[in-house]
């Protein structure tokens, strides 16, 4: 699994969450779903957003970068 691909799952389970207790408990929830929709936004221009740091310092791997001793095939 790569950090984009966890961004993308972790984002929508975020605005999904967050829409259903926002439904269902209290409306102050919907304004994490704009928070994470904003982070979103924001990232797609910068290339950064908080949970991609936290998720390269769990470990997790860049889709563009390739194990030493993988050749690239050309």
């Amino acid at each position: 699994m790569t950090v984009d691909r966890l961004i993308h799952i972790m984002g929508g389970g975020f605005v999904f969450i967050s829409v259903v207790l926002g439904y269902y408990v209290s409306s102050y929830f919907f304004l994490f779903a704009g928070f994470v929709g904003l982070n979103l936004f924001q990232s797609g221009f910068t290339g950064w957003c908080p949970m991609m740091a936290i998720l390269r310092r769990l470990g997790v791997r860049d889709e563009h970068v390739i194990p030493a001793g993988v050749s690239r095939a050309h």
